[in-house]
Parts: C-alpha cells; structure tokens; sequence
C-alpha cells in the first residue's frame, strides 16, 4: 500500500500552497484532486499582502504578479450608472506600484513588505500545481477523489478513485483536507459547521472580452457596482480580459442584454459560466480529529466580502505545515498540532465575523436605492448623489480590513510565552504593528537595505539585534529536543527601537514566541513551550521585557 507522511485532499490554492511547504520542509506528501484539472473559471480574486509575504516566503510572489494586475493599474472601487458614464463616487486605493512606494518609505513596519496583488483563482492555481509538481517530496494526482479513510494510532488508511473508476487504498500519518465547503473529509470526521448557512442566493456569470476594460469612461480600478435593484457588481480579473458579473436575477436569466445595459457601449463578450452560489457565515465546530485535519474553507465559508476566504486559508496552511513537519520529524511535542486549531480557530471565528460585517455595509445605501437612480431626472441625479455618500461610507468596509489581514495575534497560546498585557486582540480596519509575543513579526528595513523577514530562514530563529547576547543555554536546550534554531545577529538601534526589545524567538511562521533584552532565565522551559512539549505551560518565568500590547 503506497504509503506517505501527509496526504492533502483538495487542490485549491490552500491545498497546493499546504503541499508546496510541507514538501520543501522534507515530508513526503501526496496531493490528490477529484477534478481531472485545475479550476476553469475565476473564484477569488485577491491574493492579500499578508499571502503575498507567504509567497514571498515560497519564492514565487514575483511569478504570482505577473498573473495578474499590473504594478500602474489603479486598484479603485466605483459606483456608477453604466461603465459609458462617470462614476458616482470612487473608493480610491493604491496600485501595486504606489505601495511598494509607500512602504519603501515606511520607517517603522506600518505596512506590510509586499502589497496585496489581483489575480484570479483559475491563473493562480495552475501555476500553484507547475510549482507543487516540481517540488521534491510531492505527489500530485488529480482525477483522484477520497471516498473515504479510516485512522488509529498509528496512521490514516483512506480509500480513493480514479475517474475510470479503479479504487485503491493509500497511507499516511495524517490526512488534511482542503477540499472546500462541502468537505468530503470534514463530512466522514463529523464535524459540524456552525452559523449561518445559504443567507442569500446569487448567481456568478463570467464572460471574457478582449475589449471591454480598455474601454471603460468610468475609470480603470477592479470592482465596479450599479446602481441597478438587482445588487449588481461587476469584478474585473487580474487578466483584464475575463469579468464576474455578480448578480440576484435568476440563473435562467439571459444575461448577455442585462450586461450590455449596464456597460452601455459595444463590445465582444462570451458568456463562459452561470454559477449559483450562496452567502455563508460558518465556522466549523473543530479543526481536527485526531490525525485528520482541515484547513480554508472545509472550516471557515464567509460572505467574499473583503477577501478573507482563500487568503484565511493559505494562513492555516502556513500554520499547520510547520507543525506537521516538526511532529513528522520528531522534535514536535504533542502540544505543537493542539495548537493548530488553538491558534487558527480564533482567527476564523473573527474573520468570518469580519466578513459579515463588512457584507453588513452594503445594505446601508443599497437599502435606499430605488429604480429613480437611473432616471435623467434632478431628483435621479440628488438621489445617485446621497447614494454616493453613502457608498463611500458602508462599502468602505469590506476593501479596509487590514487589521484582519496582518494584525492578528496568536497570543495566549500554549506556544507563546505569556507577557503581562498581552492580548490576543486586534482592529478590524486598523494595522498597528506590535512585535509582542504571538504577533507577526512587523516587516522593517535593515541598516544594509534588505527586509528583516528576508533574512530569516524556514525554522525557528532566535534574532538578536543587539548582536551581544548570551544565547548559548537556548541554543543548547533546541538542539536537546533536536529542533533546528538559526541565531542571527545584527546590531541595529533602529529597528530595536520600533520593536521595543532587542532578542526575539522567533516560529517557522515567523509569529514572536517570546522576546526580551537579555537570554530568557529559564532557556529550557522556553524550548519545551516553543516546540510543544509543555502544552499548558505559562511562560511568566521567562522575565520577558515588559511592555504594552497597544
């Protein structure tokens, strides 16, 4: 029976993202797909900053880019009559190109090292899939589809078929699903979902045109909403040649007139798909079941409003692989896969509360449309103008969330070394960078030019930033449990000055276990709780610095 460390179910991008790391961290993985290809049509449509610093990590954003929105497109939002017209009103956002600009200027971490990039799922993911076939330790096999798995102390047994219908039994130490909302291996777990499920219909209707965006009066940006009683928003793709019409209207509706009207000029267009689909706020009950996992949206199915689905999604892959990878090679404590749905399902139950807040904006000015916005009429015209206010108001939300994104804390952990004041609590439409245990460690510019996150390796690193610290009884305790630890040195005043400390230890995921100003006192009690030997462990006797979490 062919037998692996990890098989993953589903190749999404959270699924090829989860194998892609786990193969590069020396475990044998085998990645399966019940379609015989990768998606055909666009889903997602933002990869976010805080997955592009992933992909960064992977060695792919650059590729990722050029799938996608140009570094000059302009990344507006509009509300508009039809796209032969002005707009009503813009939400203005920064290119690619102007962040990159803002953050090579930014002093103290305010930004993220990389900005946010448009590119839709269906050229995403086989560039995912090129990048996962070449990489050692992984198998990729799509046309095969779990019917289900059996697991015991040992290891997980599941049963797969292939589209001729041959079926066969493979093995692994853990199985992960990625396979989606309708999750074949959340189902066979039984693990529930909790929330709202099929709040509202719609349908997605994607055509291309070679023509269309190019020709837009209302301007250049990614998403475009109507003043139309039909909730209407347009969403161009990262290729610029392939749109999203979202809309309320039947499926059965022919939607070829309803999008001239609403572009209101000649132009190419082939309709491609009409796909129903519903609004979801669910979360799942549990993560795992003993050796089996989930991870994007087999766990957590949001409202797209904000693009907290896929990009939540790569974040549990990049929590999980490490820890799958530790556990694998023997230096992980029980504690290190506890902690995966400890750390990882807070986050979900926020963001998936996020997402609904942000979908809640859209009803403060479309409950005030009626079919007058559309009319040549000064009371039309006073009537698009209180729509515009509004508009900037509500839909604001779900395009802002940046504390969602990049400020999210995994403090109060078992992993994390407790610091008085420190909690695990962050802004919705705020980034405040903090480098407190359980925080990402804030991006800043080195006295010699290059990214902090660029010189951090894949394990754990114990930076020093003062370049003088005695580090020799923690080096000693990680190579005790046999985990890898990098120390880096560096005197840099400035950065110590942003970070308010000058010794950080640092995760794989380069999220801050503990930090200070001079070697921990208890360095053994530090690596049993990093690498998960101590699950409950409380870290106050580590004499972290002391300082606020705000």
């Amino acid at each position: 029976m062919p037998t692996y460390d990890v098989i993953v179910v589903g190749a999404g991008p959270v699924g090829l993202t989860l194998a892609i790391d786990l193969g590069r961290r020396g475990v044998r993985c085998l990645l399966i797909e019940r379609s015989p290809t990768t998606l055909p049509y666009p889903k997602m449509d933002r990869s976010n900053a805080r997955t592009m610093e992933f992909y960064r990590r992977l060695g792919i954003a650059d590729r990722v880019r050029a799938l996608g929105y140009p570094a000059d497109n302009p990344m507006d939002v509009f509300l508009t009559r039809r796209l032969s017209e002005p707009p009503i009103a813009v939400l203005k956002y920064p290119s690619v190109g102007e962040r990159r600009q803002q953050i090579a200027e930014s002093p103290n971490g305010a930004f993220l090292l990389e900005p946010y990039q448009l590119v839709s799922q269906n050229k995403l993911e086989p560039l995912l899939k090129e990048v996962a076939e070449g990489t050692p330790n992984i198998t990729v096999r799509y046309g095969c589809a779990l019917e289900d798995f059996t697991q015991d102390d040992s290891g997980v047994t599941i049963e797969a078929s292939t589209v001729d219908g041959t079926r066969e039994k493979l093995q692994a130490k853990y199985l992960v699903g990625c396979d989606g909302g309708t999750s074949t291996v959340r189902k066979k777990a039984g693990i529930k979902l909790e929330g709202q499920g099929r709040i509202r219909a719609l349908v997605q209707v994607i055509f291309r045109s070679p023509d269309l965006y190019g020709k837009i009066v209302t301007g250049r940006g990614r998403h475009y909403n109507f003043v139309d009683i039909d909730s209407t928003t347009l969403i161009a793709q990262g290729c610029r040649t392939e749109f999203t019409l979202h809309s309320s209207l039947p499926a059965e509706t022919d939607f070829r007139p309803v999008i001239e009207r609403l572009v209101g000029f000649p132009f190419t267009c082939e309709i491609t798909h009409v796909i129903r689909w519903h609004h979801n706020l669910l979360l799942a009950e549990h993560y795992r079941d003993r050796r089996v996992f989930l991870a994007g949206d087999a766990i957590h199915l949001v409202i797209p409003s904000g693009g907290l689905g896929m990009n939540t999604g790569v974040g549990d892959a990049f929590d999980l692989s490490w820890k799958l990878a530790g556990t694998i090679r023997g230096w992980g404590g029980p504690g290190l896969l506890d902690g995966y749905e400890r750390e990882r399902r807070p986050i979900g139950r926020r963001n998936v509360d996020a997402a609904g807040w942000a979908a809640a904006g859209v009803p403060i000015w479309r409950s005030q449309l009626t079919r007058e916005a559309w009319d040549d009429t000064p009371e039309g015209a006073a009537l698009r103008a209180r729509l515009g206010g509004l508009f900037e108001i509500g839909h604001r939300r779900m395009h802002g969330m940046v504390g969602v994104e990049a400020g999210y804390s995994y403090a109060g952990s078992p992993l994390i070394a407790d610091e008085p004041g420190n909690t695990a609590e962050w802004e919705v439409s705020r980034y405040d960078p903090k480098a407190v245990p359980g925080a990402r460690i804030p991006h800043m510019w080195l006295a010699d030019g290059r990214a902090m996150q660029d010189i951090l390796g894949d394990d754990y690193t114990l930076l020093d930033l003062k370049g003088d610290a005695d580090t020799a009884a923690l080096e000693a305790a990680f190579r005790a449990r046999g985990a890898p630890l990098e120390v880096i040195r560096r005197d840099e005043p400035r950065v110590r000055g942003v970070y308010g400390a000058s010794l950080f230890l640092l995760r794989p995921d380069l999220h801050i276990v503990w930090r200070g100003d001079a070697a921990p006192h208890d360095p053994t009690g530090l690596a049993t709780l990093a690498t998960g030997w101590a699950a409950e462990a409380n870290m106050r006797h580590a004499r972290p610095v002391e300082a606020s979490a705000g």
